[in-house]
């Protein structure tokens, strides 16, 4: 009798999607969960600090330069008008981060406009829109940023503008970059031969394609328009009626060696917001990256 063929069963391979494919490769970045749980917490503190702490950012609570410890009714201290630090700190967040959102959207619209466009058809369009996107990149952000503030009546939205005007080209030159690669790829190309027009073949076919590097790069404008905020803020051009984490700084600036807490607090929010931001960007950039995958 010939003896019974054993047979072993062959584990299953777990196939999963893209999303939770992604989502796996993200958890397993340590940096990056933790600027996710940074950044959770500053959006929690952002949601319901005013709630929980409902004090007036504006109001003149205390007598000024108090230390942070000293009065148990301003844990943070005042500034040198007597306004708590730590209700500027519960409301300042919303306008902080709103001009980030807001700014690397507007950034993120025209760059990809701009890109998508020279990338896609190349030629003269692609070397006018090309040269056009090299005259913002050689001025001075930061100074091109504050001739705006300066022409215009400095207000959250014209700080708004001002920042998507500026940071735009390195999208631009990204998504430049993914058009062109993409566009020569055969999928695109049968589509082409089906007749579709180069609207479709731009939003349908490439720009899935090229949306993970482009989501990167946004993600890591949002810091990049947290700093710029606090730098024209730091510079007096702000709206001086809105609470934000770059007002106080600039507020407080002269009086730095008075009052060095009306600056740190904020000055560390800012610098753990932007952190987050960047840690969340760089896990994003390995979780949308094939290359990761596989490894």
């Amino acid at each position: 009798m010939s003896a019974p063929h054993s047979t072993t069963a062959t584990p299953a391979i777990e196939v999963l999607s893209p999303s939770k494919e992604a989502w796996r490769v993200f958890r397993r970045n340590k940096a990056a969960m933790l600027g996710l749980v940074l950044l959770a917490v500053v959006i929690f503190t952002m949601l319901l600090g005013p709630t929980l702490y409902p004090v007036p950012p504006f109001d003149i609570v205390a007598a000024p330069f108090t230390g942070p410890f000293e009065n148990a009714q301003v844990p943070l201290g005042t500034d040198y008008l007597g306004r708590d630090i730590l209700a500027g700190m519960a409301v300042g967040g919303r306008a902080t981060l709103l001009v980030g959102l807001a700014a690397a959207a507007i950034t993120v619209t025209i760059g990809l406009t701009i890109g998508a466009l020279a990338g896609y058809f190349g030629g003269w369009v692609d070397e006018a829109l090309s040269r056009f996107t090299e005259i913002f990149q050689v001025m001075p952000s930061l100074l091109f940023a504050m001739v705006l503030m300066t022409l215009f009546n400095p207000s959250l939205l014209t700080a708004i503008i001002a920042i998507g005007m500026v940071t735009w080209t390195s999208t631009a030159r990204l998504a430049r970059a993914e058009f062109m690669r993409l566009r020569k790829l055969e999928y695109v190309s049968a589509a082409r031969a089906l007749g579709a027009s180069p609207i479709r073949l731009m939003v349908r076919e490439i720009l899935p394609n090229a949306a993970p590097p482009l989501i990167v790069s946004a993600t890591l404008i949002i810091g990049v328009a947290i700093l710029f905020e606090a730098g024209l803020s730091f510079l007096g051009l702000s709206d001086p009626n809105v609470m934000s984490w770059g007002l106080m700084i600039g507020s407080n600036r002269k009086y730095v060696l008075d009052a060095w807490w009306a600056v740190t607090f904020p000055g560390i929010a800012i610098f753990l917001t932007v952190l987050a931001v960047s840690l969340v960007g760089d896990g994003l950039n390995d979780a949308l990256n094939p290359k990761m995958h596989q490894r």
